[in-house]
């Protein structure tokens, strides 16, 4: 039985998170596998993977250093359910950020809904650290929906604001997305929303029926919106990707430490943490 049963998944670096931020943060095969050995201990089911050139930590699309990164993974923990970023970097070409799903097939991966401001931002002063545009065209979500298609690959529909949704709702009619859809709501990024009781109402409000859904936010974002989330239903991501500290306010000593966060509060809340084989079910990923 999977009612009542609920998803954490472990995003463990992102495309900027550094070990100069949080030295926990894995660059190496090996690093990663660890992580992610202590994440599945710890309660979650799927792990979302930002590979990185284990020499200098920065973000790669390079297909040889993926595959390293995922057979560690497997070997050490084989029942984890892997989900692929196709964000990977700025200035990755579309080309290679489809690749990976293309080459390796993942249960699951990210699938982003707009084109955007990006930021880091000192909100205090309003003063942006740091600013990309996060460039993802119609024509570039059709191009990834396809191919998840055609490797059987469940898109998990990264929304950061309101105008990324109605770009899916818009795309849906074409049946371009197997059905149900899966939505990861983004909260707390520069340049998308920030989370609200109010702002996650409005997206499930909109949210097909049928469709699952997850959140995850920026810094303290992130424990708010999971804690709302877990209350009405949804599912919830945690990590150093998107978060370097625990609820205290302390570095964390990996993201296996905010998956242990995120496992007291489904407890607390009286529900149960997903198993990987549960998470298939819940999300029907593939057989």
């Amino acid at each position: 039985m999977v009612e009542g049963k609920v998803i954490i998944s472990a995003a463990l670096t992102g495309a900027a998170t550094t070990k100069f931020q949080n030295p926990n943060v894995p660059y190496t095969p090996e690093e990663f596998a660890d992580t992610v050995a202590k994440c599945r201990e710890e309660g979650a089911s799927i792990v979302h993977i930002h590979a990185r050139r284990p020499d200098t930590g920065g973000p790669t699309a390079d297909l040889e250093t993926i595959g390293k990164i995922l057979d560690a993974v497997k070997r050490k923990t084989p029942d984890i359910i892997v989900n692929l970023s196709t964000a990977i970097a700025p200035s990755v070409p579309e080309k290679d950020r489809i690749a990976p799903v293309l080459k390796f097939k993942p249960e699951i991966a990210s699938l982003n809904t707009n084109s955007m401001n990006f930021g880091i931002g000192d909100w205090a002063k309003g003063k942006v650290l740091m600013e990309i545009i996060f460039e993802n065209p119609f024509k570039m979500i059709n191009n990834f929906a396809k191919a998840m298609r055609e490797t059987g690959t469940k898109p998990e529909i990264e929304v950061y604001d309101f105008g990324g949704m109605y770009n899916v709702l818009f795309l849906q009619r074409s049946g371009i997305f197997v059905e149900p859809l899966h939505f990861q709501f983004v909260f707390g990024v520069l340049g998308g929303i920030p989370f609200s009781p109010h702002n996650l109402a409005e997206l499930l409000e909109l949210k097909p029926p049928s469709a699952t859904w997850s959140v995850c936010g920026v810094a303290k974002n992130e424990f708010q919106a999971a804690t709302a989330a877990v209350l009405q239903g949804g599912h919830i991501r945690v990590g150093l990707e998107d978060n370097i500290k625990t609820a205290k306010g302390e570095l964390a000593k990996g993201s296996h430490e905010l998956v242990t966060w995120a496992r007291q509060l489904i407890e607390l809340c009286g529900l149960e943490v997903a198993t990987p084989e549960e998470a298939r079910q819940i999300l029907k990923l593939r057989p």
